[in-house]
């Protein structure tokens, strides 16, 4: 049987993408410029420069500097504003919504509170509708929505099918807010997924092809990606860390490290804190500012507790590579996580780099506009 290969169509994708993704990461590129970066003959950069133009995709932002005699080169950039994503991050307490052009580029903002007793899709819908008024946007310039909730996301449905924090968050949201929305492409995604697909994309993670996050917050977290695939489970579970036990009188992983159980564990190390009478009003950042103040004897304490967690997964996965994020992962930094790396090699014969999380700002949300920006490019390439 003949070797299969790309039809005429398909090569002129593959090329169009290639290009376009040439400049979505250098901005400004002439003709010249793309022929060399991506080895295509002139012709065939002609022919794709002039398809993507028609498409507006790209448009003429200028003239390359030149000392040659003749005319500069003409310089091409994507258009920014062809197209826009939504990203939603769903919080214990609140709701963050950002609007994002072609580029990636934030145009619009909104931050609205949690109400749980609220429908979710209008919840998420209105946090929606506040960032388009700040980008001077209206609801039909919108291409898709990425949303990042705490969870298990049902793999059949693509609904939220149970968020222990949120009892009401998991009725109707991905089909109701389709339905406000008009039929607009939405997907729900696990918040700490999306965490693990920016730090894979833009952090701590890039050029890793398996690794595991562990997210410490409020709550505790895990994203795996396995041979360069975001690994789910079969009911959408995988990476639920939570119900691991930690042996301590039937207390599960969380109780040892977030919240309370972190004050708790400062107060025991003389750092002058007072125990927060409930776990729900502990923020991660207020844990975070705790962290980054600590002593070694705390990080070292510290470290042993997210060791016992990282240990049950390097042992089934060997993922090799382990990243500490969420609030108290970045704060804690390349001291704890050297701190843990180190314990793990004690226990356990499988190399396993640990590093802390490094993607600034709000994570999840960044991560949501990511994929709805792959999404979105892999729907104009198709």
């Amino acid at each position: 049987m003949p070797p299969r290969t790309a039809t005429p169509h398909t090569a002129r994708l593959i090329n169009d993408r290639a290009a376009f993704d040439l400049l979505l990461e250098h901005g400004h590129l002439s003709r010249a410029e793309l022929q060399q970066r991506t080895g295509l003959s002139r012709a065939t950069i002609g022919d794709l420069v002039d398809r993507l133009e028609a498409d507006r995709l790209i448009t003429p932002v200028g003239e390359s500097p030149s000392r040659r005699r003749g005319p500069n080169a003409v310089l091409y950039g994507v258009v920014a504003d062809r197209a826009h994503v939504a990203g939603v991050e769903v919080r214990p307490r609140e709701v963050l919504a950002s609007v994002n052009d072609l580029t990636g580029g934030q145009v619009g903002f909104a931050r609205g509170p949690l109400d749980p007793a609220a429908e979710p899709d209008r919840l998420v819908h209105d946090t929606i509708g506040a960032a388009l008024a700040d980008a001077r946007l209206g609801a039909d310039r919108l291409d898709g929505v990425v949303i990042g909730t705490p969870g298990l996301i049902d793999p059949e449905t693509g609904d939220v099918a149970f968020v222990g924090a949120l009892p009401t968050w998991h009725a109707n949201l991905l089909p109701g807010l389709r339905a406000r929305l008009g039929g607009l492409p939405v997907l729900v995604e696990n918040e700490v997924n999306l965490a693990g697909l920016a730090e894979h994309r833009l952090g701590a993670a890039r050029g890793e092809d398996t690794f595991a996050l562990i997210s410490l917050d409020t709550g505790v977290g895990m994203a795996l990606v396995l041979n360069g695939r975001l690994h789910r489970g079969r009911s959408g579970g995988a990476g639920e860390i939570s119900y691991l036990p930690s042996g301590l009188a039937g207390a599960s992983f969380p109780h040892l490290v977030c919240g309370q159980a972190l004050f708790a564990l400062a107060a025991e190390h003389g750092m002058g804190v007072s125990v927060p009478a409930a776990a729900a009003r502990v923020a991660g950042e207020e844990v975070a500012a705790m962290v980054r103040k600590a002593p070694g004897s705390f990080l070292d304490a510290l470290a042993e507790r997210i060791a016992f967690g990282a240990l049950a997964v390097c042992a089934v996965l060997d993922p090799g590579c382990l990243i500490l994020a969420g609030p108290v992962g970045r704060a804690g930094g390349e001291e704890l996580a050297a701190r843990v790396e180190e314990r793990l090699a004690r226990q356990i014969p499988l190399p396993t780099r640990v590093m802390p999380g490094t993607v600034e700002g709000d994570v999840v949300l960044r991560g949501a506009v990511l994929v709805a920006l792959e999404r979105l490019y892999q729907q104009m390439f198709r």
